[in-house]
């Protein structure tokens, strides 16, 4: 790999990485089942089961735009920031399709996309998890703010973390509330381009802010799209 200059912030160049567009959410540690069944991706996940160091089964998921096309617009079809994500488990059915598990792992930003063959790849930059000394401090009200919108939602469907269990890691927990958020899409991936985990619990606190506001002015919660509860296709 090798580092390079002009971005926001800290990077390194990969090389060509596996691309896997999809609109489920995902973001670093969040596990992810796939069903597999176009042949491409087939031939991906035999690709990476082949590969003996299993932290090295690595393809990148990333997000499609709403009404875009890739064979129209090209690179300009994708968010520019999206997460490689490990190959976990894999079972292979009778007629060769697979039920697959994966972990998110790293953020990379979208640099040159190869659409010359069936399986998009592309050359990314990783992103390092930039950290501050304001990040405990702006995590606590994260927590607090995200302990409310979970109560709110909570009418709806039971919540899988405990209060208890919300991460102190400010990081960790500035990934927690982009994978949880129900918000739109674009608005999740500010969230997971943020250039710091700072900036990341900023936009976090005033999103949380906003949907709690709104709940408790319209006594009414999002419709619910919970990352990773249902197996995503392709």
């Amino acid at each position: 790999m090798r580092r390079i200059t002009g971005l926001p912030y800290a990077a390194l160049v990969s090389d060509l990485l596996p691309l896997f567009p999809l609109n489920t959410p995902l973001v670093p540690g969040l596990v992810l089942p796939l069903h597999i069944f176009e042949p491409r991706y087939r031939t991906l996940v035999r690709d990476l089961l082949d590969e003996p160091d299993e932290e090295a089964r690595e393809f990148g998921i990333i997000a499609l735009r709403d009404g875009a096309d890739i064979a129209r617009d090209g690179r300009d079809a994708l968010y520019p920031v999206g997460v490689a994500t490990i190959l976990r488990q894999a079972e292979e059915l009778p007629d060769g399709r697979f039920e697959i598990v994966t972990t998110g792992s790293r953020r990379f930003q979208l640099n040159e996309l190869d659409a010359s063959a069936p399986l998009l790849r592309a050359d990314v930059a990783f992103l390092d998890d930039i950290t501050g000394p304001d990040d405990g401090l702006l995590a606590a009200r994260v927590s607090r703010q995200f302990h409310q919108y979970r109560a709110a939602l909570s009418g709806q469907v039971q919540a899988s973390v405990e209060d208890e269990d919300v991460p102190s890691d400010p990081t960790v927990l500035s990934y927690l509330v982009t994978a949880a958020m129900v918000v739109p899409m674009a608005e999740r991936q500010e969230l997971l381009a943020a250039t710091t985990t700072a900036a990341r619990l900023r936009t976090a606190l005033a999103l949380l802010a906003r949907e709690n506001l709104l709940i408790s002015e319209l006594a009414a919660v999002p419709a619910l799209d919970l990352p990773g509860v249902p197996p995503s296709v392709n």
